[in-house]
């Protein structure tokens, strides 16, 4: 093997020092135009493609990279449209930075703890269960954090929807459509599941909670007392469970609102299996708004979020965060919430006669 190639080597090379050689690629402000491009010239030629990024970093005292929490399965960040949507608005919020994103699960397995073991000089956690313990590693190791999607708490940046308000209006729309049989679709890591009763959502996320919350001031006011089915999960074949849990009765609802627009075409494959037409027999509400919204037929009455907003709002929350820290001043938390807005389309109509 040929010997590697240093600074050292590169400065033995051209006859300058090695502290100018290094200030070449990280200084080069301290440098000439032409005396860097003589060095880069010279790395070129010898094979040198730059620092030791590990080095680099040790030296700095910066990883430059950033986590992004998520629950217990990664492939979440690359299957759910949102979470899509959300991380690629982060990416290019993040890209004149320089900083990287890294994928945390919020699970650990054994000896496997990513929030306590992966480098990282800042984290974002994004819709993750209440009660992981990823959370508290990342605490304990004193990071700079954003919450996203998640309760706030006292000195950490948080970055919400407005999903009360948003799931109010979605239930005012089927109420004020003259529905009085409405059904809940909801998704939630612990227990109970099945049908329940809105005193037995006690643990769940953030999102779950508000857009309950939500439905409930409206159904409330005008009388109504939803039946509510609660799933594991947001898959495409744990929505249909739940939305035959909700359909394959005779007492079925006139009206479903749905946890959000994945939940929602769970809910409309259901009702074709069963007959049901959307919306003349059965109006659908999601939340979201995302592609499936207007790719599915009918198309699909929703809230609206604006999910690449979110994903800047957070990065940009980070990268404050992360400054602050690096310079030991104390950092304001940011309380950001940003608006949804009520989109009505084609799943949703009076209730039959």
């Amino acid at each position: 093997m040929a010997p590697r190639v240093t600074l050292q080597t590169i400065a033995d090379h051209l006859g300058v020092s090695r502290m100018t050689v290094s200030n070449a690629f990280s200084k080069p402000d301290q440098l000439s135009a032409a005396l860097r491009e003589r060095i880069l010239s010279a790395a070129r030629e010898l094979g040198y493609v730059g620092p030791d990024p590990a080095a680099r970093a040790l030296a700095k005292g910066t990883t430059g990279a950033v986590g992004v929490l998520l629950t217990s399965s990664l492939r979440f960040a690359f299957t759910d449209l949102v979470a899509t949507g959300f991380l690629g608005a982060i990416a290019e919020e993040l890209g004149p930075t320089g900083l990287a994103i890294t994928l945390l699960t919020s699970s650990d397995r054994g000896d496997v703890i990513p929030a306590r073991d992966v480098a990282m000089d800042g984290a974002l956690v994004y819709s993750c269960d209440p009660t992981s313990t990823a959370v508290e590693y990342l605490f304990r190791r004193r990071l700079p954090l954003v919450y996203v999607d998640q309760d706030p708490v006292d000195g950490v940046s948080s970055v919400n929807v407005d999903d009360r308000s948003g799931a109010r209006a979605a239930a005012r729309h089927l109420v004020d459509l003259g529905h009085r049989e409405i059904g809940l679709l909801m998704s939630g890591l612990h227990g109970p599941h099945g049908i329940v009763t809105p005193e037995d959502v006690a643990i769940d996320g953030h999102a779950s909670k508000q857009r309950l919350l939500g439905w409930l001031d409206a159904l409330g006011a005008a009388g109504v007392r939803p039946l509510i089915a609660r799933q594991t999960g947001i898959t495409l074949e744990q929505a249909k469970t739940g939305a035959r849990l909700l359909l394959d009765r005779p007492d079925r609802p006139t009206a479903i609102l749905c946890f959000s627009d994945a939940v929602a075409y769970g809910v409309l494959q259901v009702a074709a299996d069963l007959g049901i037409r959307v919306p003349e027999e059965l109006s659908v509400a999601g939340f979201d708004d995302n592609p499936l919204a207007v790719q599915v037929r009918p198309t699909l009455t929703t809230v609206r979020q604006d999910v690449e907003a979110k994903g800047r709002a957070a990065a940009a929350a980070l990268t404050a965060a992360i400054a602050a820290a690096r310079t030991g001043e104390p950092a304001t938390p940011q309380r950001v919430l940003l608006p949804t807005e009520l989109v009505v389309r084609d799943s949703t109509a009076p209730p039959p006669a």
